[in-house]
């Protein structure tokens, strides 16, 4: 009788790991059944909103990283403020987020091929996925049948999510602190080859003097894409991330870096730390290093304790919670 509890305790002691860890209900393919177009329906929207706003494929990967370092990856990012939610879109690290409109036309495409099943979770995932993908990234095996939030996480956005101006032991904590080392950190930093950054997050570096860290012609080039120390938030000016190569995501920004052309503080911070340091040189030297680097914390992010059964929902608008 012994041995047989015994057995039955090591049959079952994985099944409890995986409730425990909050990923037992994700796996690939999560929807063939229930339907099975879905994450084709997904790739096709991305694919179209990409050729008709390139942007929108940048934004997508931002979407992943805001909405799964704040609790879990599970769509709070998407709420609107409305019937006493307060978006967590009105916090100030979500300065110069965008796009969140053709979230709706993924998830209306989705809507008419099944709906009520495919969580507005899994299209941020998805979505960043095939963004990445579309951006000469790297093809990443992602698992689905995250559930989503019925809550916003406002309050916490500003203290969960990293600062452009935070220290480099900050950072790298707050990535530990779900799973991804200091070489995943400085991967996934590297979707800053891609995008733009806002002159506000940058006039610091060259206002009232110059960052002595910063190359001094890319300092003059920063001064004339942002002429004013006191830029206008609410007018489009910014600076590309990567002027060589500004829609790709690959290691030209490891390159730039070590040219002392990092545009924000944390990009420049890559080299001056000694812990970093090493990883920006080996994947400015190997960009399949990089890709292989950056896909291993995607992944990782991209399952940071998922909603399941009961705890979440599947919104039918991305928007609103269900009524």
């Amino acid at each position: 009788m012994g041995t047989l509890n015994h057995t039955f305790i090591l049959l079952l002691l994985p099944l409890l790991l995986q409730f425990y860890s909050g990923k037992s209900e994700l796996q690939l393919n999560y929807y063939s059944k229930s339907c099975p177009r879905a994450e084709e329906i997904i790739k096709e929207q991305v694919t179209i909103l990409y050729r008709k706003h390139g942007n929108t494929a940048v934004s997508w990967i931002r979407n992943l990283f805001h909405d799964c370092v704040v609790k879990s990856c599970d769509a709070s990012l998407l709420l609107d403020t409305v019937d006493g939610v307060t978006s967590e879109k009105t916090a100030s690290r979500s300065f110069g987020m965008r796009n969140f409109k053709y979230i709706d036309t993924i998830k209306d495409a989705l809507e008419k091929e099944c709906p009520l099943t495919v969580s507005c979770a899994d299209i941020i995932a998805l979505s960043a996925r095939d963004g990445a993908a579309l951006l000469k990234g790297p093809e990443i095996k992602m698992k689905t049948g995250r559930k989503d939030s019925k809550v916003s996480y406002v309050a916490e956005v500003d203290k969960l999510i990293p600062n452009h101006n935070d220290s480099m032991s900050l950072v790298l904590s707050t990535f530990q602190s779900i799973g991804i080392d200091t070489e995943g950190t400085v991967a996934l930093l590297g979707a800053h080859s891609v995008g733009r950054v806002h002159c506000t997050n940058i006039v610091q570096r060259i206002y009232p003097t110059v960052d002595p860290s910063l190359d001094p012609q890319y300092a003059e080039y920063l001064k004339f894409r942002c002429p004013s120390p006191n830029p206008d938030p609410k007018v489009v000016d910014y600076v590309r991330n990567d002027l060589e190569t500004p829609m790709v995501l690959d290691n030209m920004y490891y390159k730039n870096l070590l040219n002392h052309k990092g545009l924000l503080l944390i990009d420049s911070e890559l080299v001056s730390n000694p812990t970093t340091y090493p990883f920006v040189v080996k994947m400015a030297a190997d960009n399949a290093y990089f890709h292989d680097q950056f896909s291993r914390a995607l992944l990782i992010l991209s399952e940071n304790n998922p909603l399941s059964g009961d705890q979440g929902d599947t919104r039918k608008d991305c928007r609103f919670l269900n009524h």
